[in-house]
Protein backbone atom coordinates (compact mmCIF):
# COMPACT_ATOMS: atom_id res chain seq x y z
CA UNK A 1 0.00 0.00 0.00
CA UNK A 2 2.79 2.33 0.32
CA UNK A 3 2.55 3.34 -3.74
CA UNK A 4 -1.07 4.25 -2.91
CA UNK A 5 -0.51 6.43 0.36
CA UNK A 6 1.87 8.55 -1.54
CA UNK A 7 -0.31 9.02 -4.25
CA UNK A 8 -3.42 10.11 -1.87
CA UNK A 9 -0.67 12.28 0.79
CA UNK A 10 0.49 13.68 -2.46
CA UNK A 11 -3.01 14.41 -3.77
CA UNK A 12 -4.49 15.37 -0.05
CA UNK A 13 -1.37 18.38 0.62
CA UNK A 14 -2.03 19.69 -2.21
CA UNK A 15 -5.68 19.92 -2.02
CA UNK A 16 -7.29 23.37 -0.96
CA UNK A 17 -9.50 22.60 2.26
CA UNK A 18 -12.15 24.81 2.94
CA UNK A 19 -11.28 25.70 6.19
CA UNK A 20 -7.93 25.20 8.12
CA UNK A 21 -9.80 22.60 11.01
CA UNK A 22 -10.16 20.40 7.41
CA UNK A 23 -6.46 20.69 6.07
CA UNK A 24 -3.99 17.98 5.00
CA UNK A 25 -2.85 17.87 8.70
CA UNK A 26 -6.48 16.59 10.09
CA UNK A 27 -6.33 14.14 7.13
CA UNK A 28 -3.05 12.54 8.02
CA UNK A 29 -3.68 12.51 11.59
CA UNK A 30 -7.07 10.68 10.94
CA UNK A 31 -5.12 8.44 8.67
CA UNK A 32 -2.79 7.03 11.34
CA UNK A 33 -5.51 6.52 13.94
CA UNK A 34 -7.34 4.75 11.26
CA UNK A 35 -4.46 2.88 10.35
CA UNK A 36 -3.64 2.24 13.67
CA UNK A 37 -7.79 0.67 14.53
CA UNK A 38 -7.43 -1.35 11.44
CA UNK A 39 -4.14 -3.66 12.84
CA UNK A 40 -5.55 -3.92 15.70
CA UNK A 41 -9.22 -4.76 14.36
CA UNK A 42 -7.46 -6.77 11.67
CA UNK A 43 -9.80 -4.55 9.15
CA UNK A 44 -9.09 -4.47 5.03
CA UNK A 45 -6.57 -1.94 4.70
CA UNK A 46 -7.23 -2.11 1.07
CA UNK A 47 -10.37 -0.43 1.46
CA UNK A 48 -9.47 1.72 5.05
CA UNK A 49 -6.19 3.31 3.67
CA UNK A 50 -8.15 4.57 0.36
CA UNK A 51 -10.97 5.71 2.45
CA UNK A 52 -9.48 7.34 5.10
CA UNK A 53 -7.18 9.50 2.92
CA UNK A 54 -10.12 10.64 0.71
CA UNK A 55 -13.02 10.99 3.34
CA UNK A 56 -12.58 15.01 2.78
CA UNK A 57 -11.67 14.71 -0.76
CA UNK A 58 -14.48 17.51 -1.55
CA UNK A 59 -14.01 20.18 0.74
CA UNK A 60 -17.30 22.49 2.28
CA UNK A 61 -17.05 24.58 4.74
CA UNK A 62 -18.65 24.71 7.83
CA UNK A 63 -21.44 27.06 7.17
CA UNK A 64 -22.58 26.06 3.50
CA UNK A 65 -25.98 24.57 3.11
CA UNK A 66 -24.34 21.14 1.39
CA UNK A 67 -22.45 20.39 4.70
CA UNK A 68 -24.68 17.72 5.25
CA UNK A 69 -23.80 16.06 1.68
CA UNK A 70 -20.28 16.58 2.06
CA UNK A 71 -19.00 13.08 3.30
CA UNK A 72 -21.68 11.72 0.15
CA UNK A 73 -19.64 14.16 -2.17
CA UNK A 74 -16.47 13.15 -1.18
CA UNK A 75 -17.55 10.00 -1.89
CA UNK A 76 -18.49 10.00 -5.35
CA UNK A 77 -15.17 12.05 -5.90
CA UNK A 78 -13.28 9.24 -5.14
CA UNK A 79 -14.68 6.98 -7.05
CA UNK A 80 -13.46 9.12 -10.11
CA UNK A 81 -10.24 9.42 -8.47
CA UNK A 82 -9.84 6.04 -7.82
CA UNK A 83 -10.76 4.88 -11.36
CA UNK A 84 -8.24 7.38 -12.37
CA UNK A 85 -5.64 6.04 -10.52
CA UNK A 86 -6.64 2.58 -11.45
CA UNK A 87 -7.07 1.28 -8.10
CA UNK A 88 -8.50 -2.06 -7.91
CA UNK A 89 -12.25 -1.69 -8.65
CA UNK A 90 -13.48 -4.62 -6.03
CA UNK A 91 -13.44 -2.40 -2.96
CA UNK A 92 -14.80 0.75 -4.39
CA UNK A 93 -18.35 0.64 -3.50
CA UNK A 94 -16.88 -0.10 0.52
CA UNK A 95 -14.38 2.24 0.09
CA UNK A 96 -17.53 4.59 -0.57
CA UNK A 97 -19.51 3.67 2.07
CA UNK A 98 -16.84 4.51 4.47
CA UNK A 99 -16.22 7.72 3.25
CA UNK A 100 -20.06 8.81 2.86
CA UNK A 101 -20.57 7.45 6.48
CA UNK A 102 -17.82 8.95 8.25
CA UNK A 103 -19.61 12.21 8.62
CA UNK A 104 -21.13 13.02 12.04
CA UNK A 105 -23.60 15.99 10.04
CA UNK A 106 -24.33 13.11 7.26
CA UNK A 107 -26.10 10.65 9.89
CA UNK A 108 -25.52 7.62 7.89
CA UNK A 109 -25.10 4.34 9.89
CA UNK A 110 -21.63 2.54 9.00
CA UNK A 111 -22.16 -0.61 8.17
CA UNK A 112 -18.87 -2.69 7.73
CA UNK A 113 -15.71 -3.11 10.18
CA UNK A 114 -13.95 -0.52 7.93
CA UNK A 115 -16.48 1.80 7.77
CA UNK A 116 -16.75 2.03 11.38
CA UNK A 117 -13.04 2.24 11.78
CA UNK A 118 -12.69 5.42 9.15
CA UNK A 119 -16.02 6.72 11.43
CA UNK A 120 -13.83 6.35 14.52
CA UNK A 121 -10.80 7.93 13.51
CA UNK A 122 -12.38 11.34 12.17
CA UNK A 123 -14.20 11.47 15.06
CA UNK A 124 -11.02 11.22 17.41
CA UNK A 125 -9.63 14.28 16.09
CA UNK A 126 -12.55 15.90 16.19
CA UNK A 127 -12.18 15.92 20.67
CA UNK A 128 -9.40 16.45 22.76
CA UNK A 129 -6.96 18.80 22.74
CA UNK A 130 -7.17 18.99 19.12
CA UNK A 131 -10.34 18.99 19.19
CA UNK A 132 -10.65 21.81 21.21
CA UNK A 133 -8.01 23.76 18.48
CA UNK A 134 -10.17 22.76 16.03
CA UNK A 135 -13.18 23.93 17.38
CA UNK A 136 -11.60 27.14 18.27
CA UNK A 137 -10.47 27.86 14.46
CA UNK A 138 -14.05 26.83 13.11
CA UNK A 139 -15.22 29.07 15.49
CA UNK A 140 -13.59 32.05 14.37
CA UNK A 141 -13.97 31.52 10.84
CA UNK A 142 -17.41 31.93 11.22
CA UNK A 143 -17.18 34.58 13.11
CA UNK A 144 -18.52 33.32 16.39
CA UNK A 145 -18.55 35.14 19.62
CA UNK A 146 -16.95 32.91 21.66
CA UNK A 147 -19.54 31.87 24.06
CA UNK A 148 -22.70 33.50 25.79
CA UNK A 149 -22.27 35.84 28.35
CA UNK A 150 -25.84 34.97 30.22
CA UNK A 151 -25.21 31.28 30.27
CA UNK A 152 -21.84 30.23 28.55
CA UNK A 153 -22.30 26.45 29.28
CA UNK A 154 -25.74 25.75 28.08
CA UNK A 155 -27.57 24.96 31.50
CA UNK A 156 -30.74 26.39 30.60
CA UNK A 157 -30.79 27.20 26.92
CA UNK A 158 -30.48 24.87 23.84
CA UNK A 159 -26.69 25.19 22.03
CA UNK A 160 -26.30 27.18 19.04
CA UNK A 161 -22.96 26.54 18.08
CA UNK A 162 -23.26 29.21 14.98
CA UNK A 163 -23.20 31.93 17.14
CA UNK A 164 -21.00 30.78 19.95
CA UNK A 165 -18.48 28.56 19.66
CA UNK A 166 -18.19 27.44 23.13
CA UNK A 167 -22.09 25.65 22.55
CA UNK A 168 -20.09 23.39 20.02
CA UNK A 169 -19.14 21.27 22.83
CA UNK A 170 -23.00 20.60 23.63
CA UNK A 171 -24.03 20.84 20.73
CA UNK A 172 -21.87 17.73 19.49
CA UNK A 173 -17.95 16.93 20.88
CA UNK A 174 -19.37 16.12 24.05
CA UNK A 175 -22.00 13.55 22.19
CA UNK A 176 -19.49 11.69 20.87
CA UNK A 177 -18.09 9.36 23.56
CA UNK A 178 -21.15 7.41 23.63
CA UNK A 179 -20.45 6.37 20.00
CA UNK A 180 -17.33 4.83 19.12
CA UNK A 181 -17.03 1.59 17.60
CA UNK A 182 -14.01 -0.08 18.35
CA UNK A 183 -12.59 -0.70 21.73
CA UNK A 184 -8.94 1.22 20.87
CA UNK A 185 -10.83 4.39 19.83
CA UNK A 186 -13.36 3.55 22.41
CA UNK A 187 -10.57 3.96 25.18
CA UNK A 188 -8.72 6.77 23.54
CA UNK A 189 -12.03 8.58 22.95
CA UNK A 190 -12.57 8.17 27.20
CA UNK A 191 -9.34 10.09 27.52
CA UNK A 192 -9.92 13.29 25.27
CA UNK A 193 -13.06 13.04 26.83
CA UNK A 194 -12.50 13.81 30.28
CA UNK A 195 -9.65 16.49 29.18
CA UNK A 196 -12.58 18.08 27.42
CA UNK A 197 -14.72 17.86 30.86
CA UNK A 198 -11.52 19.34 32.63
CA UNK A 199 -11.06 22.60 29.94
CA UNK A 200 -14.86 23.56 30.64
CA UNK A 201 -14.37 23.27 34.16
CA UNK A 202 -11.29 25.18 34.03
CA UNK A 203 -12.76 27.74 31.18
CA UNK A 204 -15.66 27.99 34.30
CA UNK A 205 -13.10 28.75 36.97
CA UNK A 206 -11.96 31.67 34.79
CA UNK A 207 -14.79 33.31 33.32
CA UNK A 208 -17.88 33.31 35.86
Amino acid sequence: MKKWVKIFSGFIHNLESADAAHDASHVQRVAVNAVKFAKIENANLSIVIPAVWLHDCVSVCKSSDLRTQASQLSAEKAEELLLGWNYPKENIEEIKHAIAAHSYSANIEPVTLEAKIVQDADRIDSIGAIGVARMMMTGGKMDCTLYNQDDPFCYSRQPQDRKWTVDHFYSKLLKLNAGFHTQAATEEAQKRHNYMLGFLKQLESEIT
